[in-house]
Parts: C-alpha cells; structure tokens; sequence
C-alpha cells in the first residue's frame, strides 16, 4: 500500500536528484539499499551525522557504515589500502570493509575510533543517489535504534515518519538482511557480523570469525553489533530443534504466541507484523549456521538478547 506521507517520494530521476540536494544542505534521507532501507546524511557534515543519531535515538558510540560511489572515494576515507580481491568480486555489493580512516572523516561517523566502515552498494537508487550527491553518505538502518531493521518503505514511515526530510521508495529491499562486517585491520581480517556475504564466500581469504565473534558480543567492534538489536516489542525466544518449540508452546498456553519460519528476505517485515499482530511471545527455530542462514541466526539471538 503507498504511503501517505508527503516526505515519501517515488525513486524517479528527479526525486533522487531532490534527495541529493538535501544531503548536500546537511539533511536526512532515507533510501533503498540491496539489504535493507538506510537513513543517509553527508558523511562529511558532523552536524549532519549528529542528525543521524538523534532521529534513531541511537547512542553515539555506536559507529556508522559510510556509503560510497567507488573506489576513487572509498580512498579518499581511508590510509589503508583496499584489496582487490575483496573490492574486486565483492563491490558494489553486501560487504563492508572496516579499515583505518583518513583524517577527513568526522569522529562522529567512528564513535572515535581510528577506524571507518565502507561499503558501495549494489541498489540502482543508492547508486543513483551517490552519484548525484557527489558525496559519501553516512547511512545506519532507517530505523529507530534496537528496533527490526526496514525492508520496505512503510517500516521507516513507522519508526521515523516525519524525523526525515525525505523517504525514496523503490518497494522491498532484495537481500532483507545487513550486509556482512569484514575488518581489515585485523591479520587475518575478521568477520565482524555476518551478514549478504556469507562465510563461506569469503572463506578462501582466510577469514576467521572466531575472535569476531567476542568482541561482537560486547558491542565494541563496529555498526549493528549490540548484543540486544533487531528486537520486535514481543519478547523472542529461539531454539535449536523442533521439539524444544514445541514443548515452549505448551508451557505458554495461554498467552498470544506468534510462530516464526525466518528467511532472509521476510525476517525483519515478519517480526514486525507479528508485533502488530500483538502477540507477547515469538518463538523461532534458528536456521544451520551456514550460508545466509548465519547472518539470520545472529540477528535472531540478537532480538532474543543473546538467549537460546
């Protein structure tokens, strides 16, 4: 259903060249990514970024991904080298590449740290929008902070509405999950929170997750890695197996219990409409930690708080 909310604008070529020049005039926008919808301001503009944080209602040591055109940008954000093997097969695309910064990035994007996340997205509207901004774009999940993050346009309207100078909307996100978390100033890199690029995928790098996995769990390392995130209003519950499901929902009688069967794609919108649905409790079995299937268990354990 459209939305009625008059800072929503279809993704033509002229409402993206409208939403640019917002950016460059230090406001909000939010866009459609491949994994799931951002909240954009000019990467540049501390005050901008700062804009970020209070729309989300997100704390200020929490840093953001930076959003590039390509790789001329990308170097400009960083001293660090960036591989070709990563940028080369993984850009533009779901993989975020966490990296020293170069003294032009604000230390509000870092919560500073001396490091910036960056990814270039693969959407033809994210595309389209950096290319008119002429500018990297600061860009969390449109959402407020804690909350399932936006696969569709109506999800940011719900959490954001009017905090937002203005909404693209190009429909559902294709991938419905963030994008994977790879820091490169670790040797081996890192897999800091698994996500559109899968394990697997990077595996003949050499990537471990092992350690990632820790300083994930204390939320230091980089964007999306609190240990309670992505949550509904429901409590969540999640399992191994069936059978353990299903005697939870014979000790829940009773109670308004909402069933979850996760994809990627539908995880986010199906926890939300449960939550409008008002049930109290959502149980879920967690998908094999392989493939997709990975970044969908973490984002799972994080809406349950940590607890299987």
């Amino acid at each position: 259903m459209p939305s009625t909310n008059h800072n929503v604008l279809s993704a033509t070529t002229a409402n993206i060249a409208r939403a640019a020049s917002i950016l460059r005039a230090g406001g909000l926008v939010a866009f459609p990514t491949e994994t799931v919808y951002g909240l954009g301001a000019n990467a540049l503009d501390p005050a901008a970024v700062r804009k970020i944080f209070a729309a989300k209602e997100r704390p200020e040591w929490d840093p953001l991904i930076v959003h590039v055109s390509g790789l001329e940008m990308a170097r400009r954000l960083t001293t660090q080298q960036l591989p070709t093997e990563l940028t080369g097969r993984f850009w533009p695309g779901p993989l975020t590449l966490v990296v020293r910064k170069a003294a032009c990035v604000p230390e509000e994007i870092t919560a500073r740290r001396e490091t910036v996340a960056l990814r270039m997205p693969r959407h033809p509207v994210a595309q389209a929008l950096l290319a008119a901004a002429q500018l990297p774009i600061a860009a969390p999940s449109a959402n407020r902070f804690g909350r399932p993050s936006p696969t569709r346009v109506e999800h940011v309207v719900a959490d954001l509405g009017e905090r937002v100078d203005l909404i693209l909307d190009a429909g559902p996100t294709e991938l419905g999950v963030e994008s994977t978390v790879l820091d490169l100033t670790q040797s081996p890199p890192v897999i800091l929170r698994p996500g559109g690029v899968s394990r697997e995928e990077l595996g003949g790098l050499r990537v471990a997750g092992g350690v990632a996995d820790e300083i994930a769990a204390k939320g230091l390392a980089g964007p999306g890695m609190t240990l309670k995130h992505y949550a509904p209003c429901a409590a969540v519950e999640v399992f191994e197996n069936e059978a353990s499901l299903q005697a939870r929902m014979a000790e829940l009688r009773g109670k308004r219990v909402g069933v979850l069967t996760p994809t990627a794609q539908n995880l986010y919108a199906e926890l939300r409409r449960l939550d409008t649905e008002g049930v109290e409790v959502i149980l879920c079995v967690l998908p094999p930690a392989e493939g997709i299937g990975l970044a969908v268990r973490d984002r799972l354990l994080r809406a349950a708080g940590g607890r299987a």
